[in-house]
């Protein structure tokens, strides 16, 4: 039989709360009891005058942030629109069903007159890993970084060319020195110290001068920011270094890492792709006793030309042997750290494998050997032990995970905002509201998915403070499951 919904007035009025309206299982509940917002009070409280018109609640509009990258919902003005017929919206932001939400612009206009300059949103990111530290979650010993780009809000066809100072590498000085001091072990001259001060010209936006070019495929270009991320085994993302579209991973790695290793100091495993396998890179984390998870890389070489490794180094003799067993001795060591083997011409002019080996016009074949390729060694062996495959591939689980989820799910594949610090504070709340949502649904799988929950003394003296005591209690007082406490130490 055929059921037919009788006809309700649209008009009909009823008696209720708003809390009966949202479900006991929304999200929005769940993010109310894993994180009390009111510590935001003290970090602004010295941006608002003690005199004048009482402002917007500053807890309220951290929470429509919330809302909108929690919910991935595109912009502030679609937020707000999706606030006012949302019943669990209202309730997470403390108003009614009648009461009149802010408008869009509050938050932006907010941005610009207190926040901006200041590190609140940064502040409130690390104190949401704070709440996830005390539930254990936090692990630290396996870290897994990779690079994303995120679109501008800039037009691709505004833009203007501008010469620019060539950035010094991080390493630079240590490197000079180890340079010459191989130079000085083969009976060389040190190199001069280059004065010289390098430019290039670089393709720039004129709606936002921070971000960069970014090759999107072949032929595609595009504005974007590039955001390396940091993040653990349960994909809790643990810092990151958002800097414009045309830098390369490698060169914003060392900023990232440096932090990572002073905040994290049980970290023993350091996993990244192939676009970090630098002899550079692979020293840093080498050198701080930790272990670098590096991918194979392949050879970057012509087809039809033999591969840098069937030309095998004799360390002894320290020179180059080719696959015809002549062999290729030190000429000097480059500026770029690199030393150069070079053959002998009379031996290749007359070689059979010349045409695969070499396209010079004196028959001359060069290989290079970084001054740091030990480490690159290293590296290799360790990609060949036991685990290895398994460790490394937790990086599609977890950091490449945390980007799918942040670009299909909470609106990360573009940025509206424009400037390098508008954008960060951006991804701080991003991120924020990504591990924020992760703990809350965690905690509630703890609390909900069992039959008889069991709170023992061994969890119970790990909660550092009445209020998350508190809430783990209303969490078992709402689940309406039988539980039993057993507080004997």
């Amino acid at each position: 039989m055929m059921g037919k919904k009788d006809k309700i007035s649209k008009t009909q009025i009823e008696i209720l709360s708003l809390d009966s309206l949202v479900p006991q299982d929304h999200l929005v509940r769940k993010l109310d009891q894993v994180i009390d917002l009111s510590f935001i009070y003290d970090l602004v409280k010295d941006l608002y005058s003690k005199t004048g018109a009482e402002s917007i609640d500053p807890v309220v509009l951290i929470k429509l942030n919330i809302i909108q990258y929690t919910f991935g919902i595109r912009s502030m003005r679609q937020t707000i629109k999706e606030i006012e017929v949302n019943a669990a919206y209202r309730w997470y932001l403390g108003y009614g069903l009648t009461e009149k939400i802010p408008h869009f612009s509050t938050f932006s206009k907010n941005y610009q007159r207190r926040f901006k300059g200041t590190d609140i949103f940064e502040q409130i990111f690390f104190r949401i890993l704070n709440e996830i530290a005390k539930c254990g979650l936090l692990t630290e010993e396996n870290i897994y970084i990779d690079g994303t780009h995120i679109k501008a809000n800039a037009n691709i066809h505004n833009k203007e060319t501008i010469e620019v100072e060539e950035s010094v590498k991080y390493y630079q000085d240590i490197l000079e020195k180890e340079i010459n001091e191989d130079r000085k072990n083969h009976n060389k001259k040190p190199l001069k110290k280059n004065e010289e001060i390098k430019t290039k010209e670089i393709t720039v936006s004129k709606n936002d001068p921070d971000c960069g070019i970014f090759h999107k495929g072949e032929h595609k270009k595009v504005f974007a920011y590039l955001s390396n991320t940091a993040c653990n085994d349960y994909g809790i993302i643990l810092d990151f270094e958002v800097t414009s579209g045309n830098k390369h991973d490698s060169t914003v790695f060392p900023i990232l890492y440096e932090r990572i290793k002073n905040k994290y100091k049980s970290n023993k495993y350091i996993a990244i792709d192939a676009g970090y396998k630098t002899p550079a890179i692979a020293k840093q984390i080498l050198d701080n006793d930790k272990i670098p998870l590096l991918p194979y890389k392949r050879p970057m070489t012509k087809k039809g030309f033999y591969k840098k490794y069937e030309y095998v180094y004799d360390e002894y003799y320290d020179c180059y042997i080719c696959p015809n067993n002549k062999i290729l001795k030190y000429s000097t060591t480059n500026r770029n750290g690199y030393q150069e083997y070079k053959s002998n011409p009379n031996d290749c002019k007359n070689c059979k494998y010349v045409k695969n080996c070499t396209e010079s016009k004196n028959n001359q074949k060069v290989v290079t050997r970084h001054i740091w390729e030990e480490y690159i060694e290293k590296c290799e062996d360790i990609r060949h032990t036991k685990g290895f495959k398994e460790k490394y591939g937790r990086r599609k689980e977890t950091i490449e995970r945390v980007f799918a989820d942040a670009k299909e799910l909470h609106g990360m594949r573009y940025t509206l905002h424009r400037g390098l610090e508008r954008v960060k504070n951006e991804l701080y709340l991003l991120f924020g509201c990504m591990n924020l949502k992760k703990l809350a649904k965690i905690i509630w799988k703890r609390y909900k998915n069992s039959s008889e929950l069991h709170v023992l003394f061994e969890d119970l003296k790990n909660i550092s403070n009445f209020r998350i005591l508190k809430r783990h209690f209303r969490l078992l007082i709402n689940s309406k499951m039988p539980f039993v406490f057993n507080l004997k130490p």
